[in-house]
């Protein structure tokens, strides 16, 4: 038997190599090994009368690090997996040969999981990092204490339990006699005896991961406070989502974590995810962690609710997994700060974090909120630890590892709480909870979560189950939300309308309509103009590959009656949704009183190419996208002409025509309909990697940065796109032509690696800008980038060493200052109109921080790697 391939799911493949000994998993987005489980390739078995379980011992990473919103590589329970429930990693076990699991791929993405993976294990590293997080010495000291007793002494380096194998440019020998080489960006062969077998691990346009588990459809009701059962399973249940749930409170939804497909869920719901006002967040752990792509597809900044503590661990394993920087993610969120172990007011909404021991920084919630003479209870028990596991944990001995009496004490009156609702994890093991630690629990009602399959008959006696959607009432609401809803979304379209006119149209029936039913069809003339209240609608139109999400808030059919034309596009709906029936002529009559009929019908064609787009395809909220219609500009371009630094300065989506973009003489791509150019200086702020010249007469939209940089799921697609394109050019191509990042240059400390290849991003601008000749104004733009970032750099560097005690942090300090001394004067020689050659730039800045990289850098970098810092 040569090479075994099974397609497991999009995304993911299974190849098998028997006489090699390799299973490797190919691909793994979120939920990875429960779809291998669901199909056969993780089984429970026996080796030697000990039981483990089966599965892959080798992971092939994708290329990019995002597809379509989504993180490609989670390999964190592929390897847990592989770890413990294989038996690789435990003493004795006959699976524990020495052998480690394999990890495959491009060089940035293995050290991106390497570091990520690491994060996922420990979270915060050192009682530096916990007090840098805002803990005092003597608490940080207490929980690295404890820390260590989990890692079981020591913080270990990711290479002490994985092995990794970097696929270049090259076919590379992976096993005896097994061959793999990149045939193209994420499409990959495998060569053995003979036999080939290719992987191909990019989605087609549209196309999303799969969930793994079915949830059916549930009608959301917002009551005053209630709790949504949205997960009881874990990370290893194929069936169910893990532990998660919502929380209803004054017409408010909050979410307690973002596991993964938590856009399934929300969908399953009718919940959008523009309706979701903020996110409570326990810990790092993926099957806690990885929804949160989701909710930075949201429309705003969602706020983000969590200790400095957990915040600051979540930050570094977000950072590490991407490749920003840790300060990128408050971009995506709206950061909330809670301060641990007292009552948080959330509007009125109160929660008190509790620290729950754990190998990475975790709190437990509590919920209350004032209701007659007295206060209504919600706790959420996510990833707490069982009291036999900490209680072989004590020691008094103060300088080792494990906790104190007083701290297990703490901990055990802090699970005994007694609440309206208690959510427990009861997964067992080291890390997770017993149910029979809560038998003498008071609470009213307990529910048993985070496991794999039913609860066990003793379990059972304990404490009830919750099927998915199942929602715990413990105020009901009184007022009519959905109306409410209603007149603040007409509000928002009709800017300027009389109020009497808004209280006429929202005086209309609102009503449901079930999952998967089309409200109206190409071809059809709409007779009622709907508002969607609540639930998703699909937009469609297959021949031209459009494929839209409406969420809350968008107008369906307004813009065929605008034009006195039929449908142009399919309306289906993707989970139970409300709509509010308007009358046409009604809703044409108020445009036409008010002076509004022309500009909405030029905002409804506007309206319908960025829906086009896969920028503006998904779920964008209405009121978001009436304020960026409202503030476009259109501009044309004549063939011939180069796109010019005042208009790289807000981002383009062309609407017709044709451009090229080029680094230095090579063409990377052609840019036409609906595709867009100018992210960098509209978003991101850095100089353009690259030049453009108009192929034939072109029409664009431009949109002002100020209005896209605050919506995250604009910023997050753009990202997506930004470091594709940035790899295009940093990380290959002719030297001679630009400044090459190369794995040398790593000195494997993640921020700092990520500052340098923005210093090179910033260089290689310059260096196209010299080869076209751009002048001076140009130049002066991107030096100014260049001198702000390196001010920035620097000055991020030496806190870094300060917070370390780097011993030679004075000298390196002084350097710095010489090397910025170097920088004004070329920048003064170029603005002098002493412009260089585009080698003698390179030369400068390869003499000026490359060798600085090699010779100082790489010092300090080891010595923090030494302190378990990467």
């Amino acid at each position: 038997m040569g090479i075994n391939k099974i397609n497991v799911a999009r995304g993911i493949c299974w190849i098998e190599i028997p006489e090699a000994d390799l299973r490797i998993l190919c691909g793994c987005p979120a939920d990875a090994v429960k779809h291998l489980i669901k199909r056969g390739l993780i089984l429970p078995h026996e080796v030697n009368g000990i039981t483990s379980e089966t599965g892959p011992n080798a992971i092939l990473l994708s290329d990019l690090p995002l597809q379509h919103g989504n993180f490609t590589n989670l390999a964190e329970f592929p390897v847990l997996q592989m770890l413990y429930k294989q038996g690789m990693m435990l003493p004795g076990h006959p699976n524990n040969t020495g052998r480690k699991p394999l990890i495959l791929g491009s060089s940035e993405q293995v050290e991106s999981q390497l570091r990520y993976i690491y994060r996922g294990n420990y979270g915060l590293v050192s009682r530096e990092e916990i007090t840098q997080a805002g803990a005092p010495p003597d608490q940080a000291a207490e929980m690295m204490r404890l820390k260590l007793k989990f890692a079981f002494g020591r913080i270990q380096p990711t290479r002490d339990f994985l092995d990794s194998c970097i696929i270049g440019d090259d076919a590379i020998e992976i096993a005896d006699g097994v061959i793999l080489r990149r045939l193209q960006p994420n499409v990959f062969e495998f060569l053995h005896q003979g036999e080939t077998a290719t992987v191909d691990l990019n989605l087609l346009p549209g196309e999303t991961y799969e969930c793994p588990y079915q949830l059916g459809y549930r009608r959301f009701e917002p009551e005053y406070f209630a709790v949504i059962h949205s997960g009881e399973g874990d990370g290893w249940d194929c069936y169910r989502p893990c532990m998660a749930s919502i929380i209803t409170y004054q017409n408010r939804v909050y979410l307690i974590d973002a596991g993964p497909n938590i856009g399934e869920t929300m969908v399953a719901l009718g919940i959008s995810i523009d309706q979701v006002d903020g996110i409570f967040h326990t810990h790092s752990h993926d099957d806690h962690f990885a929804g949160l792509t989701t909710l930075m597809r949201s429309g705003r900044r969602i706020r983000y609710f969590a200790t400095p503590l957990v915040r600051a661990s979540v930050a570094k394993k977000f950072a590490a997994l991407m490749g920003v920087l840790e300060e990128h993610f408050a971009n995506f969120f709206d950061i909330c700060d809670l301060d641990l172990d007292i009552w948080n007011d959330v509007e009125g909404l109160e929660v008190m974090p509790v620290f729950s021991p754990h190998p990475v920084e975790t709190s437990f919630f509590v919920f209350r909120t004032r209701w007659g003479e007295s206060y209504r209870t919600y706790a959420h028990f996510a990833d707490i630890v069982s009291m036999d596991v900490l209680k072989g944990m004590i020691t008094e001995q103060h300088d080792a590892p494990g906790l104190d009496q007083q701290a297990f004490e703490t901990t055990r009156l802090a699970y005994m709480v007694p609440v309206d609702l208690k959510k427990i994890d009861v997964g067992g093991g080291l890390i997770h909870g017993e149910a029979k630690d809560f038998r003498d629990d008071h609470s009213t009602r307990i529910l048993l979560a985070h496991r794999t399959g039913d609860n066990t008959p003793k379990e059972k006696e304990i404490g009830s189950s919750a099927a998915f959607g199942i929602v715990d009432v413990l105020i009901a609401g009184q007022s009519d939300v959905m109306r409410h809803h209603a007149f603040n979304y007409l509000q928002a379209h009709l800017s300027g309308v009389p109020i009497h006119d808004l209280r006429m149209l929202v005086n209309h029936p609102i009503t449901e309509i079930n999952p998967g039913f089309i409200i109206l069809k190409e071809g059809e003339e709409p007779q009622e103009v709907l508002l969607l209240v609540s639930g998703l609608v699909e937009k469609i139109r297959t021949r031209d590959n459009v494929l839209c999400s409406l969420s809350a808030g968008s107008l369906i059919g307004l813009g065929n009656t605008l034009h006195n034309r039929p449908s142009r596009y399919t309306y289906r709906t993707s989970s139970f949704v409300r709509v509010m029936r308007l009358p046409v002529g009604l809703y044409s009559g108020v445009l036409q009183r008010n002076g509004l009929l022309e500009g909405m019908r030029h905002a409804s064609n506007l309206r319908d190419f960025l829906e086009t787009t896969n920028l503006f395809n998904d779920s964008l909220p209405a009121t978001t996208l009436v304020h960026i219609i409202d503030s476009v500009a259109e501009k044309r371009f004549l063939p011939g002409e180069t796109i010019g630094h005042e208009d790289l300065q807000v981002l383009n989506i062309i609407r017709s025509g044709l451009i090229e973009r080029a680094v230095g003489d090579k063409v990377i791509d052609l840019l036409k309909e609906r595709d867009f150019f100018g992210e960098e200086g509209a978003i991101f702020k850095v100089p353009y990697l690259s030049h453009l010249r108009v192929q034939e007469e072109t029409s664009v939209i431009q949109i002002p940065g100020e209005l896209l940089e605050n919506v995250p799921i604009l910023r997050w697609k753009l990202l997506e796109s930004y470091q594709q394109r940035v790899k295009q050019v940093i990380y290959s191509g002719d030297p001679t032509r630009v400044i090459v990042w190369r794995d040398s240059f790593s000195i494997h400390i993640a921020d700092m690696d990520n500052h340098h290849k923005r210093l090179i991003e910033i260089a290689n601008a310059i260096v196209d800008q010299l080869h076209i000749n751009s002048g001076v104004d140009s130049l002066a733009k991107s030096f100014d980038a260049l001198v702000n970032f390196t001010e920035y750099h620097f000055a991020a560097e030496e806190k870094l060493m300060g917070l370390y005690n780097y011993p030679d942090t004075g000298t390196h300090s002084k350097k710095h200052s010489d090397l910025f001394i170097q920088l004004a004067e070329f920048k003064e020689q170029v603005l002098g109109g002493n412009l260089p050659e585009k080698a003698s730039f390179m030369n400068f800045f390869e003499s000026w921080i490359v060798r600085h990289i090699f010779d100082e850098d790489c010092k300090y970098g080891a010595f923090l790697n030494g302190k378990g810092v990467y």
